[in-house]
Formats: structure tokens, sequence, C-alpha cells
């Protein structure tokens, strides 16, 4: 049976044959792809959260927590270097017969509490968090199909504690989540059997190395991806152009992921998407390329000891001083603190976190997506550090020491009358100032007591419309 003619469909059967208009041009960015080769690596935009944030926590954790003494590197100092203090304290504290090994069951978690975590951190101010997914020894946070029986899924814990860090960072705070994974162990035998052959073979990292990377990678999708323990092997032993290649092509975190310089021995300070240079890394000056300052709160040790005494613990002054260094000089700080085997953060690391949190409550603006100004410090003031937002015209004097003639004299800015206005960032009424010939000017402070101060450890200024 013949369907019945739609005599009105005819008149539109040649509209509907009519060709289409071409579509708008996309006003979205091509994607951009980068070759396995370090000079399209390195010139991949940095993501622009990371430059922003400016404040980071570090948080070394691991087996190494359990004997807490000395470093994070106990086992190397103790059955490689031999040194006797760790010599004498194994033999003093444990049986003759212990292993390093014996230590995992005793890195317990037992009273690891995220939700506290999580708070602490962001009460601090930070804006990301970078945890030690695996350290120097091998032992992996996660249960990592290539770390069998020695991760804290089969053994310790027997949590995923990436896991549980990642869920509450991300359901109950605004910081972004971040790992570091140590490229070498100290004691694997195929990287000491490949480092026996001068690294012309790869047992270890095709095995071992790589895997964990795309499995944390695509499990956990990290936005910061920091590198660690090269082992004096090249960066082409360890395959990194080509794993960057695809984090930055394929991976989850293609958009996000930001990356540090720690691939490969000679790559420090010289390829990757930040600079470290060194670890407590701080120049004193501006630097072309971005870069962070990670450095401890503990003076000795990025894992917790047991054996650190009150004036090992950098004070929050000092801890202030380091922020606003680093970022007058277009630094972030990444700050650590060292858990207990536990999961415990002592007193003494979440008193500095909060305090620092307190401080930047009052005093982050002149942090927190701030550029470096023409000069990073005064140059005849001491301790008193720039920085910028150049879209809004202001300029911010940090000063770490209240002047007891409540008089500053800052060298730097040009000011002009009647147009340049200055406050105090927590007190908000507007500043007197003087100016100087050639440049510079006096800025008079308010008179206020101690209870009064806006904040503690260093203050800022906030200077509208100078040059």
């Amino acid at each position: 049976m013949r369907p019945q003619a739609l005599p009105a469909l005819g008149l539109a059967l040649p509209l509907l044959l009519l060709p289409l208009p071409p579509p708008a041009p996309s006003t979205a960015p091509p994607a951009l792809r980068f070759d396995a080769t370090w000079e399209s690596l390195d010139a991949r935009p940095l993501p622009a959260w990371f430059d922003r944030a400016k404040f980071g926590i570090f948080i070394h954790w691991g087996v190494f927590s359990v004997p807490s003494f000395g470093s994070e590197w106990f086992w190397w100092y103790w059955q490689e270097k031999k040194i006797p203090t760790y010599v004498e304290f194994m033999k003093n504290n444990y049986p003759p017969n212990f292993k390093y090994e014996d230590f995992g069951p005793l890195f317990t978690a037992k009273f690891f509490n995220v939700s506290h975590w999580t708070d602490i951190f962001q009460a601090s101010g930070a804006k990301y968090i970078v945890l030690t997914s695996k350290h120097h020894e091998g032992f992996t946070l996660w249960g990592s199909k290539y770390s069998w029986n020695w991760n804290a899924v089969d053994e310790g814990p027997k949590r995923d504690l990436v896991k549980e860090l990642e869920v509450a960072i991300r359901n109950r705070t605004d910081l972004r989540f971040g790992l570091y994974h140590s490229l070498f162990e100290w004691f694997h035998p195929l990287f000491i059997e490949d480092k026996s052959r001068s690294f012309q073979q790869q047992q270890f990292p095709v095995s071992k190395t790589l895997p964990e990377l795309y499995e944390l990678v695509n499990k956990y999708q990290p936005e910061i991806l920091w590198s660690d323990g090269d082992g004096h092997a090249p960066d082409y032993y360890w395959n990194s152009t080509d794993f960057l290649a695809w984090l930055y092509n394929e991976s989850p975190v293609r958009d996000t992921v930001v990356t540090n310089d720690r691939w490969g021995y000679g790559t420090i300070c010289k390829h990757g998407g930040y600079y470290t240079c060194s670890d407590r890394y701080n120049p004193g000056h501006l630097l072309p390329h971005k870069w962070e300052n990670c450095m401890t709160i503990d003076k000795f040790s990025w894992g917790y000891r047991r054996d650190a005494g009150i004036n090992d613990y950098l004070t929050i002054e000092e801890l202030v001083k380091q922020l606003v260094e680093t970022v007058s000089c277009g630094g972030n700080l990444l700050m650590n603190i060292g858990p207990t085997h536990d999961g415990t953060i002592s007193a003494i690391f979440e008193e500095r976190l909060r305090q620092m949190g307190t401080w930047l409550k009052v005093n982050g603006e002149a942090i927190y997506e701030t550029h470096p100004w023409r000069s990073q410090s005064d140059d005849v003031t001491p301790n008193v550090w720039y920085t910028a937002k150049r879209k809004q015209k202001l300029v911010y004097a940090i000063f770490l020491e209240w002047p007891t003639s409540r008089r500053l004299l800052l060298s730097q800015p040009i000011a002009t009358l009647g147009v340049t206005k200055i406050k105090l960032l927590g007190h908000g009424q507007p500043l007197n100032w003087t100016s100087l010939k050639p440049n510079g000017l006096l800025v008079e402070l308010p008179y206020l007591t101690f209870h009064q101060m806006p904040c503690k450890w260093g203050w800022a200024l906030e200077l509208t419309n100078v040059i």
C-alpha cells in the first residue's frame, strides 16, 4: 500500500536540497600538541592556576615515619652509609636481626583522620598539596600493582592512603591535589643491576617506574606531578620525554597538570614545567622562569623526627619571611610537614600551618595572584619586599619589622600627590605619606597597640597608583 501523497511537503523539498551555509569558525584555540623532545615540552605554557596559587603544602609520609630518626633517608644512612648514629639507634632500640622491611607493619596510620588533615590544610591558606606517594624506599601509599607486598594496601595500614586524601581534598577543600613520586629506589635489584651496566638497559623504569606513573595519573589525576630521585641516571634512561608527551597530550589531566624539573640527571633547573633547582632554593632575586622553593619547617628533615628539638623548627616569623621573599621573586613556596607513622600531624606542624593561615587571611591580597614588581625588595629599608597587581595598578610593600618611629621609608615607589593612596591591609584607613626626592616616600603608620595590630609577624601596605 502506497503512503498518501502530501503535496505540502513537495514545496519544501527543494529547500532541503539547498547547500547549507559553511559552519561558523570555531573560537576555541586548537589543542596544542607536544613532541617527546625537551624543546617541545619546555615550550608548553604553565597552567595559570599554579602561578596564582603561590603557597602549597608538602607532605613527607612513609615507612621512614616509623623509625622517625635523623631523616627520611634513614634506610640509606643505616644500611648503605652505616652512619654510626643510625647504627647505634637500631642497636639500642630494635632486635639484632631487625630489617628495614620489618618497619612496614608498624606503619599503621591508625589515627589518620583525613577530615582533620584537610581542615588544617584549608585553614593554612595553602592552595595545593603534594603528598609523597612513593619515596626512595619504594613503599607506595596506594595499592600499586607494581609494588607487590610493599604498599599501604598490602602492608601496614591496609588502606589506600592516596585515594583517601585525594577524595577529601577535592570534596572538602578548594586546594589542588598533587603527588610526589620517586623515579628510583635505593635497593631495588633491577635498578641496582641497571646501574651496574651504566644505565644501558632499562629493566627498572620499564617494569616499575613508568607503569607506576601511568597508574598514578590515570587513577588519581593529580594536578601536580612532583618527580624526584633520578639516581644519577639520565632522562633518556627514564623515558621522561615520552612520558611527559603523553601527560601533556593524552592524559586525563593534560590541560591542568603542572610538573617540576626532576626528570633525570641534568634536567634540574633546566627542563620541565617549573624549576626547583635544589631543595630549599631561595635565590633572593627575580628569575626568568617560574620556580618553587620547596622547604621544610623542620630545618634538618623532610620526614617526622622524634629526636627533633624545639629549636630545630622554623618560627612563624621565619616562615612568613620565606613566603614573602619567594613570592616577591616570582616563586611559589612549598612548605613541608612530616606526619607520624600513626597518621597524626604533630602540634608544632599544625600550629605553624594555622599561623600561616591567620597571616594570609589579612595579607593574602598581597600574595595570591600577584606578580613581581620592578623591584623585588627595598634597597634602603631592610626586610621590605614588593609584589604587584598590574591590572589594578596596585603595588604591595610587605614589611617584616614594625618601625618604632611608626614611619616607614620606602625608597622604590614614586608617588603622585592627590593620586596615590596608601592603606595598611587589615586596617583599611588611608595613611598619610610624604613624597621624597628624587623618588621614594615616607609612610606614617597608624598608632596601634599590640592587640590592635591587624596581624603579627609582618604587615602589608597597599599602594595605589605608584610607579
